[in-house]
């Protein structure tokens, strides 16, 4: 922490009177998912006539906020986010949200190097430990970094959060001015969608190229739930997790017995994560369990770090591909739809592993409005984002095969991303792909 923090005292404070400090023109930051305050954002949305040009960050609401709630039209507060949940979409969609472009394991930096000071930080944490610190619960991130350089800092206690292990997931009560009692709300939970028939069989394809000793990283969603799945009846033994989001899947793993990390580079024997998300049986799981560390998202995400460990898988999913193999993640059209993430960086650090391995995965086809459409494009949707590029693309998987991209020309990634479309779509693909010269006519 910086040298003007060392005067802080942690004094108690109510929430009304924490957010009679805001002012028109401040920047407040209410960190991520369960991390933002309750009893402090109903305080400062009962004070919206009063303000104007109020800049709040955030990052994946798990619960609607009362500032944007009562300012339904932007005029008091402007919401910026670093990835989206369902309800920072539905802003979004309506214009009261702005998503900030990103790899998420550079967040710290750029609150160190490149954003003005915060003028209040406001978190919700653990209630203050025997050791004098405010424990974060189970997300690190970036959290630290804001402190650093946020000219009030406030924690807004909740019992309910589970009390995490992490060199660094916690604030030091001389870091923190003011502390108000929270109503301890209970964790958010996120739903976990049962896995389709197209989820495991693509994980299954995943499943057998993950070896003994491998260490993981699961992103979101039904089909890497459907890997941790499956590898729970495998033979495979050993694993180590290096992740960015710790989900069900991973703590299914850990009671299973797969999970040893024992050919861990770093921290071997320890499950790594920046942030978790899902079922209050994953937080009990986490609660207190010196097999976990939460760590902060430059040592979970960089991937000069990812890299140290030995055979890195990681498993992150797509909504549509080119024939080139660019992968959109995160937007349809100018639509935004969640963020970046940390999958960029986590397709570099697993490339760069020692016998490391990325796969990007996606269903062949999805259905709107009674409509099928193919995921696999001659040209991404009109303003879709790459999320990434056809030189970082290693493996890409439908439920129809598995192709590595790696070291192929244009015609070799064209002819081998239409062999995992759908079969209806393939001759049209071919069709477009020679008609614009990704596949030459001599090319077979």
């Amino acid at each position: 922490m910086t040298a003007t923090t060392s005067a802080r005292q942690a004094r108690p404070i109510s929430a009304a009177a924490a957010a009679a400090m805001v002012r028109s023109g401040d920047w407040l930051d209410y960190g991520a998912t369960f991390n933002q305050p309750d009893a402090f954002d109903v305080s400062l949305a009962l004070r919206a006539s009063e303000l104007t040009d109020v800049n709040i960050r955030g990052c994946l609401s798990t619960r609607p906020r009362a500032v944007l709630e009562a300012d339904p039209r932007g005029e008091h507060f402007a919401w910026y986010n670093w990835h989206f949940g369902g309800y920072d979409r539905k802003l979004h969609d309506s214009g009261n949200c702005h998503y900030i472009p990103c790899n998420l394991g550079e967040i710290p930096d750029y609150y160190r190097r490149f954003i003005d000071p915060v003028d209040i930080l406001v978190l919700q944490t653990r209630p203050m430990d025997q050791d004098g610190n405010f424990n974060f619960g189970a997300n690190s991130l970036w959290f630290r970094a804001i402190a650093e350089r946020a000219r009030t800092v406030i924690v807004e206690t909740n019992a309910a959060l589970p009390h995490v292990f992490g060199p660094e997931n916690f604030l030091p009560a001389g870091d923190v001015d003011y502390v108000i009692a929270g109503d301890n709300h209970p964790m958010p939970a996120l739903p976990n969608p049962p896995p389709t028939d197209i989820d495991r069989t693509i994980a299954r394809l995943i499943a057998n190229e993950i070896e003994d000793g491998s260490c993981l990283q699961i992103g979101i969603g039904g089909m890497p739930n459907a890997v941790c799945s499956l590898l729970q009846e495998s033979h495979v033994r050993d694993l180590g997790v290096h992740t960015e989001m710790m989900t069900d899947g991973i703590a299914d793993l850990y009671r299973a017995g797969k999970i040893s990390g024992a050919a861990k580079a770093l921290d071997p024997g320890k499950i790594v994560y920046t942030f978790a998300l899902g079922s209050q049986s994953l937080y009990d799981t986490l609660d207190r369990n010196p097999d976990f560390l939460c760590h902060p998202l430059e040592y979970t995400n960089l991937p000069h770090i990812i890299m140290r460990n030995d055979r890195v898988v990681a498993i992150n999913n797509t909504t549509q591909i080119d024939l080139q193999g660019q992968a959109a993640s995160e937007s349809d059209g100018h639509r935004h739809i969640s963020g970046s993430g940390g999958q960029a960086q986590f397709v570099r650090g697993a490339y760069a592993s020692h016998e490391g391995k990325s796969f990007i995965c996606l269903s062949s086809t999805y259905e709107r409005r009674g409509v099928r459409k193919s995921r696999i494009v001659l040209n991404l949707t009109a303003g879709n984002i790459v999320t990434t590029t056809r030189a970082d693309m290693m493996y890409v998987v439908t439920e129809y095969g598995i192709a590595n991209l790696k070291g192929r020309s244009v015609p070799e990634r064209a002819k081998a991303i239409i062999a995992l479309a759908h079969p209806d779509y393939r001759e049209e693909l071919e069709r477009e792909a020679r008609h614009h010269g990704l596949l030459p006519r001599h090319f077979r």
